[in-house]
């Protein structure tokens, strides 16, 4: 038997929401028991996706990240329900009975994640299934993955080396959404946002964009380098909150720069201005 599980590679995401959509059509207004009753049209998000703004202006971008059910190996949520309310099934999907589970509205926070709703209407705790109703029909894989134009979503079998979700995770570059809640989440993430530094650099003699110039920026996670692009811009992504970085911006001729910086936030140091550097070389000294 599959033991299912999904990535999120949140560097393809572009909000889109089309996850998040092909949820509603599957699940507003219909029954599939004993997976699931109708989720209500409002109010519920089994697919939801945070939005983050990142840096500041002129430097701006938006950072999507898709939230489901983890369906983790050790769900609080699983430990909490009463009558076997809610269960793993052999495959790992976790689901939540919709008659068990009635009236236990305490289940919707005993999920650190806060992927489970109440569904006042019918007086019962919901949330994301994985689909199970579909891939027991012999569906390869959810709605939401089905959905998604640009494959962001990866979806299967854990056991199968051989699977798309396997081979992704194989790549070492998976990680947790909250390590901290230490629940054995199966679904795991490529490229969660984290912080950047980035900045433009002008040529003050020229008062022109200055295309390839060496900028280092060295932090207790080690040393990057990267070059400015053809309108002198860099950016350095995937370092660490809340740190000390230091920055030395370097072009032949001109005198570098050095800015120390911390990452509270994501940060745009704007025009770095780079000045004709002064120093004369020594002419060499010839032997009689």
């Amino acid at each position: 038997m599959a033991r299912y599980g999904m990535v999120i590679d949140t560097t393809r995401c572009n909000g889109c929401y089309n996850c998040f959509l092909a949820c509603r059509d599957e699940y507003c207004g219909n029954d599939y028991p004993p997976y699931s009753l109708g989720q209500p049209m409002t109010g519920h998000f089994w697919m939801r996706i945070i939005e983050r703004e990142r840096g500041k202006y002129p430097k701006v971008k938006v950072a999507y990240t898709a939230v489901p059910c983890m369906h983790c190996d050790d769900a609080p949520c699983v430990k909490l329900a009463q009558n076997g309310a809610i269960y793993r099934r052999r495959d790992g999907i976790v689901l939540i009975d919709p008659v068990k589970s009635k009236e236990q509205k305490n289940l919707v926070s005993s999920c650190p994640y806060r992927v489970i709703y109440w569904n006042e209407e019918k007086q019962i705790p919901q949330k994301c299934t994985f689909c199970a109703h579909l891939l027991d029909q012999g569906w390869k894989e959810p709605r939401c993955v089905e959905a998604c134009p640009t494959g962001t979503l990866i979806f299967g079998d854990l056991d199968d080396p051989n699977s798309a979700v396997s081979r992704a995770l194989a790549s070492g570059k998976t990680e947790l959404l909250h390590p901290e809640y230490n629940m054995k989440d199966k679904v795991t993430y490529i490229g969660l946002p984290k912080r950047f530094i980035a900045g433009a650099v002008v040529f003050g003699d020229k008062d022109e964009c200055a295309e390839g110039v060496k900028v280092t920026v060295t932090g207790e996670d080690g040393k990057k380098v990267v070059q400015t692009n053809n309108y002198g811009d860099f950016e350095l992504e995937g370092l660490l909150a809340d740190k000390p970085y230091s920055v030395k911006i370097e072009a032949p001729g001109y005198k570098s720069q050095k800015l120390d910086v911390k990452t509270k936030i994501d940060v745009y140091l704007g025009d770095i201005i780079l000045a004709k550097s002064t120093a004369k070389k020594k002419s060499a000294v010839k032997k009689k």
